[in-house]
């Protein structure tokens, strides 16, 4: 055989592996699970080592197969040759019908057009586990959530499934059993709650029983109980799943199959058409006077985000200037950084001569453990400060040099240079300044609000200053002023009487005099002593 027919052989059959992706041409074809006894040649039954006839599969030569609904219908087709020309078919089967044989089919030849590796048993799991090896660039925190959504919700509901298998009806089947988990998890806190009111009216009524010998023992074997339960309910507790968490998990899930869409393993992503519940970002409230009443009368808080009106922040300066850690707390509120920005900031980037300090650094916690790592490049930025700020901090440094000095011998300074540390130069972890941020803020008598909310708190006085939201955002370190204007921004009472006067004043008035602003006298009002005369204000209509 010359080279010339050798080469038209090898391309013939290139093309006939080729013709079944090209021209999709699949076979059908039906096979049973019924078995009967293997035979040799000469037709005798082949027995195995205890004697007993072995038993074959008749799969497509059963005579059954004629009776209609017995058997499962098959299919297969010829994919895209693969390296040296290799013959790589599909082979897919257990169908009750033709016609779902025949829409299978369809549908796996559109993947392998899409790209799908159809041919591969990879599963999900196997594929997320790599997926997550495979990102080296993370940031720590990113990872970590990457992590818990991948081992609470994502492997265990579609880790299973073979990476070819994965469709809508999965994804969407993932977060209904999300949502009926979280209904029953509301009834175990609903459990939990009248557990632990039944645990404090057991500890009240042993507390009334004091000099009652005998009722008193009753009492405290019943608080016992009762705390005893309290504890077995607590048992196996866990967090209802926010929508907000849903979209962060759909999110994960849409970086995965984006990847896998790259890399050819995946054809469609499929959690960019889940319709999840509306997340609605809560809106900052401010505690105006008629919230403040009644918080007192009822301890609940009218909405997460809560911000104080500049006057109840000095208030809170006022309470905390003796505390240690004055000077973070009004850092916090008139530079309006982040916890982890403030554990890391180190003295070198700060300049108290002229007036700036430089956020490159900050602080994570990922479970309680803390590491450094540099913030996202938005957020990376030099904020200018005022004199009284810098005052501040000259007097924190000032403190912090003294109590240096007071540290020697065994129990020695720890040299970190950061700005704010404990007596003896440690750092601090962000989690305490937040518990101790709540604890001042309790025994202020102040309504409350959380550490991050003096961002909000911050972003509203600039606000109120008239400072341009642009401004605002650079010293906050946001990707865009839209995040600073919806989230950090709040609209106080003072703002708001001022634009509805501002507003009246627009409108030209000929056919009266205006009425007169709370506390004054309108234009050509007559004299107090003459209150009942006319009102000779008001001009004739022309």
């Amino acid at each position: 055989m010359d080279i010339d027919s050798t080469r038209t052989g090898t391309e013939d059959a290139q093309t006939k592996a080729t013709k079944g992706i090209n021209m999709f041409d699949p076979k059908y074809y039906r096979r049973c699970a019924c078995k009967a006894p293997a035979v040799d040649a000469d037709g005798a039954p082949i027995l195995d080592n205890n004697g007993s006839p072995k038993l074959r599969m008749l799969e497509s030569s059963c005579p059954k197969l004629s009776q209609k609904g017995h058997g499962s219908w098959y299919f297969y087709f010829e994919l895209e040759a693969g390296e040296g020309g290799k013959r790589r078919r599909l082979r897919r089967g257990g169908f009750a019908t033709k016609d779902e044989a025949k829409a299978k089919a369809g549908e796996a030849y559109r993947d392998a057009i899409g790209g799908t590796d159809v041919l591969s048993n990879a599963t999900v799991g196997e594929d997320l586990r790599y997926w997550l090896k495979r990102k080296k660039s993370l940031a720590r925190t990113t990872r970590h959530g990457y992590e818990e959504h991948i081992d609470l919700y994502l492997e265990p509901h579609l880790g299973h499934i073979k990476r070819r298998d994965l469709k809508l009806r999965h994804v969407e089947a993932m977060y209904d059993a999300i949502e009926r988990e979280n209904a029953e998890r509301l009834l175990h806190h609903v459990k939990v709650v009248e557990l632990q009111e039944a645990r404090d009216a057991a500890y009240t009524a042993w507390v009334r029983a004091a000099g009652k010998k005998e009722e008193r023992r009753a009492t405290r074997r019943a608080y016992l109980d009762a705390n005893a339960a309290l504890r077995e309910g607590r048992k196996g507790k866990r967090q209802i799943t926010s929508a907000a968490t849903m979209h962060r998990i759909n999110a994960t899930l849409s970086s995965f199959l984006g990847s896998g869409i790259k890399r050819g393993e995946y054809s469609t992503n499929w959690s960019q058409l889940v319709e999840l519940p509306a997340v609605k970002r809560p809106k900052p409230l401010v505690w105006t006077p008629e919230r403040v009443e009644e918080w007192k009368r009822t301890s609940e808080k009218p909405g997460p985000v809560m911000v104080w009106t500049p006057e109840q922040t000095g208030q809170f300066l006022d309470f905390v200037s003796d505390d240690r850690l004055y000077a973070l707390w009004h850092t916090f509120i008139f530079l309006g950084q982040r916890r982890g920005e403030l554990c890391a900031l180190p003295w070198p980037e700060v300049s108290l001569t002229a007036l700036w300090m430089r956020i490159s650094a900050q602080i994570v916690e990922v479970a309680y453990r803390l590491y450094g790592e540099p913030p996202k490049s938005d957020s990376i930025r030099t904020i200018s400060m005022s004199s009284e700020s810098a005052t501040v901090l000259r007097a924190w440094k000032i403190k912090q040099d003294q109590e240096r000095g007071k540290w020697s011998g065994e129990e020695a300074w720890v040299e970190t240079n950061r700005v704010f540390t404990k007596e003896n130069g440690e750092p601090y972890h962000p989690d305490w300044i937040s518990r101790r941020f709540k604890r001042l803020v309790e025994l202020s008598g102040l309504p409350p609000v959380r550490l991050h909310d003096l961002r909000h708190i911050s972003a509203t006085l600039s606000l109120l200053a008239k400072n341009d939201i642009k401004v605002v955002q650079e010293r906050l370190g946001h990707s865009s002023r839209q995040i600073t204007s919806d989230t950090y921004t709040s609209v106080l009472p003072q703002m708001m009487t001022a634009e509805a006067e501002s507003t009246i004043s627009m409108v030209p008035r000929s056919g009266q005099e205006r009425p007169a602003k709370p506390g004054k006298k309108a234009s050509g009002a007559e004299p107090e002593g003459d209150e009942d005369g006319p009102d000779e204000g008001l001009s004739p209509a022309a």
